[in-house]
């Protein structure tokens, strides 16, 4: 059932990085959620644990502290490398943006300044109001979007080890 859950909310993540960032930032919180509560169910599992054992922890016990600390560390490699990939992605992604709206926009001061007459010079100065204001929030939107597509990327493998640890925990 999580497995459908989780498949579920990376298909959500996929089909809103295409439609809006509302989407997008709702699976994240969706997502933060999730992992807080996993979070809160492993750190009362694992205090009580180590409450209840201190100061003559079985071998368990010490092997769950050792991974304890282990999976924080791989974690937040993951976690760290999934933003830098992300953000190697977003930068060109955005560099390619501003060079297409530099092209659009000297195309259209070009036109602009060759206007022949008053009602031309009119016309192109609304067209090119018009589509900067356009190109603009395009460039909002997706700086949103790629924003919450990048906590996305980074959130993805601490909420796959709470979540994870939250179940084997609860077997227990």
């Amino acid at each position: 059932m999580r497995r459908e859950n989780e498949e579920a909310m990376t298909r959500i993540a996929s089909a809103a990085s295409h439609a809006n960032p509302f989407l997008l930032w709702t699976n994240v919180a969706l997502r933060t959620g999730e992992m807080m509560w996993a979070s809160a169910q492993v750190i009362t599992h694992r205090a009580s644990r180590i409450l209840v054992a201190h100061p003559n922890y079985a071998l368990r016990d010490r092997r769950e502290l050792a991974l304890m600390g282990q999976e924080k560390v791989q974690a937040a490699y993951e976690s760290a490398n999934a933003i830098g990939a992300q953000m190697v992605r977003v930068n060109l992604e955005f560099g390619m943006l501003a060079f297409k709206h530099w092209i659009a926009a000297s195309t259209a001061l070009t036109a602009l300044a060759l206007s022949r007459t008053p009602r031309q010079s009119l016309g192109r100065q609304a067209k090119l109001l018009g589509d900067t204001a356009t190109r603009s929030a395009v460039a909002v939107s997706k700086l949103s979007g790629s924003a919450a597509q990048l906590a996305h990327h980074g959130l993805k493998p601490i909420h796959s080890r709470a979540t994870r640890n939250a179940r084997r925990l609860g077997k227990r």
